[in-house]
């Protein structure tokens, strides 16, 4: 029903803009929601590295405040084989894990990168691993802190993650004299991953029930995290495990920052590490921040759902809308639909009133609808009075038959005269045949004397340079003379018989007057440009349209002096009231352009401005082109170049003066 086919036209547009909207609001929303994510967790990593930054900062200012406390500087001065052990003692006063004193005499046991530095006078905090023994060097306790079992693997680590410092101190003659060293163990120190943690994550700045983390790795394993065991009752700490294998090949093994969802332990987390290097550059470890994901996707589910809600409420409002707002429309639409079948059986009805407004379209609609049926009524009853006419006046017209056939008499004498019309048109036929037989015969003493100057130049060798000129003027002439005579013989077929005339597609002859155009050009720098968009078939003759289509083309290439662009286009040639007539095919170049003087004159035989044509080829392409009913056009700019335009009608006409004469006799 209509009613039904007019609410689906109203609402399958809506529909469709809705899911697209829909579609693309996932889409945005769901790569703005990652992007940002992503970009939250990279800042995260930066504020961490950042806080390791300042933590080792305040460190070596811990390290440097002991060197320049009074107690070290009078130890150092009146009690200094005393002051190795002294040294030991301070840790716990300035909050450092280990705090040892080396004599010069050690330097050769740091590295090469290290030795430089203190020779220069520099300070240094790095990142180090220490192997057990080493730490016990540095104190006694420090083997025992480093220790840490690894979880769902049998074994302990005994290694230890040092943030390390060390001060030179320097004599009075500026020669090296003792090595501050100092730092802090990094495995087990859950204080300060949870201080780098309340720094990264301030409170209210994640998801409801999301949780943020820092870890710091040796090698492959967290040695201090806030990773909980059970991420959902989060309780413990995740130290002794192992980073996953993804995350181990980009970071570890290639040294890349990892910015990307993780599974960390037992859950997976919008994670970011970067590798951390020792002062030698080598990758010793990681550092990681990154919270929950679970959080973050049931707030974007939340938002997805609450969206299709509110397309589903604004489908069926707009629905509701629709359908009541068209009422107005079904009941007069299925009325006269009921009229309509009521007249097709033969029955006399009309629409009435529709209860509508005046001058509703629908009320005006069946007004005229009313009165037209009222006037097929009266032209039925009109019919009927014709017929009975009719037979009346074939009686009255049989006794005209005798006086038609007097004028059929007087007919078959035009008819007759039509036929020596058409014996003298053979005769001009005739003529062009002869025009053709002279120029053939012109041909053979040209082709002769050609032969003989290129015997005669054979014959010379190398002495046909002293009348080189004269030989070259004997050629062009006899290109000339060629050139006059094929033209000769194409002018004087235009009067003759029609060649054969068929349908054809336009864009395939255009392709084809092309290649043969492009070949003729190679060693020229012409560029050739088609726009072929005509569909419209014509009825020409083939061969003559492709000879006017290359003598147009070439005549662009001459005119352009051999360089430039020639643009060749199709496209169906419609009339004033969009009527498809026929098809046109334009030809540009870039040339010289044509005057107003020339330009009347141009389709004249033997008319040319080149000192190498004949003058004929336009006349026998207009001659081509008119005797099937079509039409050459020019339009030209002087010194911009010119656009030949040729009109071809979709079904050829001959408008010869016999045509005239058969069109009287009918």
């Amino acid at each position: 029903m209509v009613r039904y086919r007019l609410l689906m036209l109203t609402s399958v547009p809506i529909i469709i803009t809705l899911l697209a909207l829909m579609a693309l609001t996932l889409y945005w929303t769901l790569r703005y929601t990652w992007q940002s994510a992503l970009m939250n967790v990279r800042a995260d990593l930066a504020v961490a590295h950042h806080s390791m930054e300042l933590l080792q900062k305040e460190q070596r200012m811990r390290l440097m405040s002991l060197t320049e406390s009074y107690d070290f500087q009078n130890q150092l001065r009146h009690n200094p084989h005393q002051l190795i052990e002294w040294v030991k003692q301070q840790s716990g006063r300035y909050d450092l894990d280990f705090v040892v004193i080396h004599p010069a005499s050690a330097l050769a046991e740091f590295s090469k990168e290290n030795r430089h530095l203190l020779m220069s006078g520099n300070e240094q905090t790095f990142f180090q691993t220490l192997e057990a023994y080493q730490l016990y060097n540095l104190n006694a306790d420090l083997p025992a802190m480093a220790q840490i079992p690894l979880l769902n693997e049998k074994g302990i680590i005994s290694k230890g993650l040092v943030s390390r410092s060390l001060i030179p101190i320097f004599n009075q003659s500026g020669q090296l004299q003792w090595i501050v060293d100092g730092g802090m163990l990094l495995n087990n120190s859950t204080s300060l991953v949870d201080r780098i943690r309340d720094l990264v994550y301030a409170s209210d700045t994640l998801p409801d029930g999301s949780i943020g983390t820092v870890t710091l790795f040796m090698g492959d394993t967290r040695v201090s995290t806030n990773v909980p065991l059970d991420s959902k009752q989060l309780n413990g700490r995740a130290i002794g495990t192992r980073v996953s294998q993804q995350v181990y090949d980009e970071v570890l093994e290639k040294g890349n920052t990892w910015v990307d969802r993780a599974f960390v332990y037992d859950d997976w987390y919008v994670s970011a590490y970067e590798p951390l290097k020792d002062h030698d550059g080598k990758i010793i470890g990681m550092l990681y921040t990154g919270y929950l994901e679970w959080p973050m996707v049931v707030i974007y589910l939340t938002n997805l759902v609450e969206l299709g809600f509110g397309i589903v409420a604004v489908l069926l409002l707009s629905g509701v809308i629709v359908y009541r707002g068209a009422r107005d429309l079904f009941r007069p639409i299925e009325r006269m639909h009921q009229v309509v079948s009521a007249v097709r059986l033969g029955l006399d009805r009309r629409i009435g009133c529709l209860a509508l407004t005046p001058g509703h379209e629908l009320e005006i609609l069946g007004q005229q609808f009313d009165t037209m049926l009222d006037q097929l009524h009266q032209r039925n009853e009109a019919i009927k009075l014709a017929s009975l006419e009719l037979e009346d006046k074939v009686k009255d017209r049989t006794q005209s038959l005798s006086e038609k056939t007097e004028e059929l008499e007087q007919h078959i004498k035009l008819l007759n005269q039509a036929r020596m019309k058409l014996v003298s048109s053979e005769k001009l036929a005739a003529l062009g045949e002869l025009t053709a037989g002279i120029a053939h015969e012109i041909n053979n003493p040209t082709a002769v004397i050609l032969g003989n100057v290129e015997l005669l130049q054979l014959e010379l060798g190398t002495e046909t340079e002293r009348v080189q000129e004269e030989l070259d003027a004997i050629h062009e002439q006899i290109d000339r003379i060629r050139n006059i005579t094929r033209s000769l013989l194409q002018y004087s077929r235009q009067g003759g018989v029609q060649d054969e005339v068929t349908w054809q597609h336009l864009n395939p002859l255009v392709e084809e007057s092309l290649i043969l155009v492009r070949t003729g050009t190679k060693k020229m720098d012409v560029r050739i440009e088609a726009n072929l968009n005509a569909k419209c078939c014509v009825e020409v003759n083939r061969h003559q349209l492709l000879q006017v289509l290359v003598n147009l083309q070439m005549n662009g290439v001459h005119a352009m002096d051999d360089s430039g662009v020639l643009v060749v286009g199709t496209e169906d040639w419609l009339d004033a009231e969009g009527q498809l007539v026929g098809a046109k095919v334009t030809i540009t170049d870039q040339g010289c352009g044509i005057s107003e003087e020339n330009m009347q004159r141009i389709f004249d035989p033997f008319f040319t401005t080149r000192r190498s044509g004949t003058g004929l080829g336009l006349s026998v392409s207009q001659g081509i082109i008119s005797g099937i009913g079509g039409e050459i056009l020019v339009s030209s700019v002087l010194g911009k170049g010119a656009t030949f335009t040729i009109c071809l009608r979709e079904k050829a006409s001959y408008t010869s003066k016999l045509m005239l004469d058969l069109e009287n006799i009918v």
